[in-house]
């Protein structure tokens, strides 16, 4: 039988790779549960963006087995009245300050319990007001990895704060969306999905814009066409990309995240 103690905690924040901060939850989570096995999903999410957080967060969590803890770190309110919360998602298991962080998620599978952290006898002894991820987050995370009873928590709530985000548009002929995030390699990941594009051609007749640049055909692999070629690929997150052969397209074209892409056939 497996010891159940050797949960899975995932930490995912915007601290930075080079920070201490993620050290310091770590080391309040194993002098916990010492048996935990902790996961970093990434701490290099933009400082404070929290649409970020939430995009990535959706994309990965769902790797997890059932019964992971999933602990989510952007947090510009920290300190405010702003709420933390636990959720349980789909089997899984969450805390992050509820602001918008679990939106992506709540919107694809409705939570079955949603608690605020309203409780202090699972918080550190001392809770600072700029770090409730190490004094608050990271303590009960390790708590309910150990069995506690999530209703013990605090106070039951029926609703997380969702984020307001721009819907994509699909037209005959035509789909709009946007760039929703740049990943580590400089691609270009837009909020059309490969279901969406699923009426479109692939070939030269279809037509992608992103800001005044423009490339035909959306392919299978980054080497289906030479280096240095601006191209279009659906990617493993099963959104469409967009992307320059052997370097980085955000670096050599100048787009941010928010710019509109259009697809047009």
């Amino acid at each position: 039988m497996s010891d159940p103690r050797r949960s899975i905690i995932t930490l995912l924040t915007d601290f930075g790779t080079d920070s201490p901060y993620v050290a310091e939850m770590k080391g309040v989570i194993l002098s916990l549960n010492a048996a935990a096995v902790i996961v970093d999903i990434t701490h290099a999410v933009p400082p404070q963006d929290v649409a970020r957080g939430a995009w990535v967060l959706a994309e990965v969590a769902d790797s997890f087995p059932a019964g992971s803890i999933h602990v989510a770190v952007v947090d510009p309110g920290v300190g405010t009245e702003r709420t933390i919360v636990y959720a349980e998602i789909a089997g899984r298991h969450y805390i992050a300050p509820d602001n918008g962080l679990l939106s992506r998620l709540a919107a694809r599978t409705p939570p079955s319990r949603i608690v605020a952290l309203t409780e202090p006898k699972f918080w550190q002894p001392r809770v600072s007001s700029t770090f409730h991820g190490r004094d608050i987050m990271a303590p009960v995370a390790a708590r309910i990895s150990l069995g506690l009873d999530t209703d013990e928590l605090g106070t039951r709530r029926f609703g997380l704060v969702q984020l307001a985000t721009a819907e994509v548009r699909i037209l005959p002929n035509r789909i709009e969306g946007t760039v929703r995030s740049i990943d580590s390699f400089g691609n270009l990941v837009t909020d059309v999905t490969a279901a969406m594009l699923a009426g479109a051609p692939t070939d030269e007749r279809v037509q992608i814009l992103c800001d005044e640049h423009e490339t035909q055909g959306i392919f299978r692999a980054y080497g289906d066409q030479p280096d240095m070629t601006l191209m279009a690929l659906v990617g493993s997150s099963g959104y469409l990309e967009l992307a320059i052969v052997g370097d980085s397209a955000a670096a050599m074209l100048g787009v941010r995240v928010g710019t509109q892409v259009t697809i047009e056939w």
